[in-house]
């Protein structure tokens, strides 16, 4: 059954997918099983949208689709046994001037079923939001997301305010998004730019220091 959730997932096939996860709780399955099978299948689409088989409506379907799962399961989250080990804290947020959250609510799905403690700013988010929020949470992480090349100063903008505020040394920022890279994130002064939701999850992990 996995293997089936997984590729209509995948197929971004709604009504089977949701049926499937409706049944897989009714046969208690452990609700974790069918987030990673969840997680399994975006990595699917992501690759599609890689080759060009998948443009960028399917990958709005598919954040769409994610979050119905996520809301089917996460009541029965708090009941599961296995409760998850949280790992360690993750600011993320689109900069302002910017209102695109797909990719940005994928990498706190993936973030949040890998075991981070995901704190989810939204879109256009000032860089005086990011300061009070890595100040209240203490997150060593934090994840801008943009998709449009505005975005670029508006991370530079937020790395520099993090600095001024005395808490750059103590953090560590990667950049994500449609027109984002490496030169990007060197012009942002950030530490990584991730091309998809499993680099969020790898360098989070790294920079926590858990494999």
């Amino acid at each position: 059954m996995p293997k089936d959730f997984v590729n209509l997932l995948a197929d971004l096939k709604e009504d089977e997918v949701l049926k499937l996860t409706r049944q897989r709780l009714e046969s208690k399955e452990e609700p974790m099983k069918i987030l990673e099978d969840s997680r399994k299948g975006m990595e699917i689409v992501g690759k599609r949208f890689a080759d060009g088989e998948y443009f960028l409506p399917e990958l709005v379907f598919s954040g769409e689709l994610i979050k119905q799962i996520t809301e089917i399961v996460k009541p029965h989250l708090t009941k599961s046994s296995a409760k998850i080990k949280r790992l360690g804290k993750v600011v993320i947020g689109t900069v302002a001037g910017d209102i695109h959250d797909i990719g940005l609510n994928i990498v706190d799905f993936m973030l949040d079923v890998n075991g981070f403690e995901v704190t989810n700013l939204g879109v256009d988010v000032p860089a005086e939001k990011f300061v009070k929020a890595m100040k209240d949470t203490k997150a060593p992480v934090l994840g801008l997301s943009g998709f449009l090349t505005p975005a670029f100063d508006a991370m530079k903008e937020t790395v520099e305010a993090l600095d001024k505020a005395g808490l750059r040394k103590n953090i560590k920022i990667m950049i994500g998004g449609g027109q984002m890279d490496d030169e990007v994130r060197k012009y942002a002064k950030a530490d990584a730019f991730g091309k998809d939701a499993m680099a969020a999850v790898a360098l989070s992990k790294k920079w926590i220091g858990v494999s």
